[in-house]
Formats: structure tokens, sequence, C-alpha cells
């Protein structure tokens, strides 16, 4: 257990010191946050009533499907792989700890936003702050499980970069975060459904449980957890 958080560390460490991973994790959600949250609460007055979590879905969404790969596909196609197998050490283990990394990386960054919008942009706190905590952690473990599929998916960075824009413009545009999705014409409203942010930002925004947002987030999990323990067990035969 002892070796598994060390390596747990490990790779939160190296996220930290990865300009690619940090600025994606950390830098553009933040700087996104401090300069849209600006606009939106100054055109729309409305808008600070679901800053927050608009701001928060973007962070999240974009160290998920962007950040959130990049480390795997560097390490398993790449000759690093054979230092874990000639140490024995099992091939699961590095897209766990860059799961868990990932998943703390980005409960700070929300949690950075949480905290300052009502101070900079007067944004109106979560009613039910048990609720929007739990929401915000499905919604994280949903969001990197995504992510982490696309990095044991691709092959390579061109191509993670093509797949992984393919999902963050389409989740961002069609989610409700930037404008109501009544303002969608009804295929495109419907194809918003298909994307985590869609119902995390239901989910986070209401006062209230409603199980008709939570659970499409755990049908996501389950399938995206399966895929990608699928495709670690592929790994582990090559």
């Amino acid at each position: 257990m002892n070796e598994f958080l060390y390596g747990v560390g490990v790779q939160w460490k190296i996220d930290l010191r990865n300009r690619g991973v940090f600025i994606t994790y950390y830098i553009v959600p933040l700087l996104f946050f401090g300069f849209m949250g600006g606009i939106f609460s100054s055109i729309n007055p409305m808008a600070k009533n679901t800053l927050i979590q608009s701001m928060t879905i973007f962070g999240i969404t974009m160290g998920s499907f962007l950040g959130t790969p990049a480390p795997l596909v560097e390490l398993y196609r790449s000759d690093i792989i054979k230092a874990y197998k000639v140490g024995g050490i099992p091939l699961w283990m590095a897209a766990v700890n860059n799961y868990i990394s990932a998943t703390i990386h980005l409960f700070i960054t929300s949690t950075i936003m949480l905290i300052i919008a009502p101070i900079a942009f007067k944004a109106k706190i979560p009613e039910n702050i048990g609720l929007y905590f739990l929401s915000l952690a499905l919604f994280i473990v949903v969001s990197v499980s995504i992510g982490t599929t696309l990095g044991l998916l691709i092959k390579n960075t061109s191509r993670l970069t093509m797949f992984s824009q393919l999902l963050f413009l389409p989740s961002l545009m069609l989610s409700g975060i930037m404008f109501s999705t009544d303002l969608l014409p009804t295929f495109l409203e419907n194809s918003g459904k298909i994307f985590p942010a869609t119902w995390g930002f239901k989910l986070m925004s209401s006062s209230i449980f409603d199980f008709s947002y939570f659970w499409p987030l755990i049908i996501m999990l389950c399938i995206s957890t399966a895929l990608w323990i699928f495709l670690l067990s592929k790994v582990g035969k090559e």
C-alpha cells in the first residue's frame, strides 16, 4: 500500500513538472475562469447563478480530455514501458496513478474556482454544498475515466490531439455552460446528452438530488472504466 501511495505521489509531482499537463490542469482553466468569468457576469448578471458550475465544467473537461491522456500515450508507446516490465512493476499501476493524480489536480482547480468566484465576481455559491461536492466528484471521475480511455486507445500524440478536441469542443458548446441548450436545434440538444459535461452541469446546478441527472454519469463511468481496464489487459500482453 505504501508503494502504491508513493507511486501516486510521484505521478502527481511529475504532472506538476510536465509543462503541457500543468497548463491544461491549472493555467488555461484558471485564466479562462478569470477572463470569461468577468465577461459573463458583466454581460448577463444572471450568469452569476451558475458561474461556478460553468467555469468548473470547462476546467475539468479540458484537464480530463487534453491533459489526462497525454502522459499515458507517452508512457505506453515508449521504451519506458520496458523498464516497468524489467522491474516487475504492474503495467496497470501507471494508468491508475495517472488517474488518481489527475483527479486530485482537477479537484484542486475546482476548489480554487469555488473559493475565488464569489469574491471576484460575486458568483452565487451552490445552495446545497454537499450535493455540489458529490456531483463534482462524480463528474471528475467520469471525465478522467474517459480521458484515461483515450490515452490507452490512441497510438500517438497527433491523433490524440485530434480526438481530444473532437470531445472537448462539442462538450462545451452543447452542455449549456456557454448558452442555454433550449436555443439549440433539437438534434444538437439531444447530441449534447452523450457528453458528461451536459449531465455534470445539470447535476452541479441543481439544489436537490435528481436521479435523472445522476444515472447517465454512472453509466458513462461504468462503460469508460470497463474499456480502459480491457485496454490495460491488452497492453500487458504486448
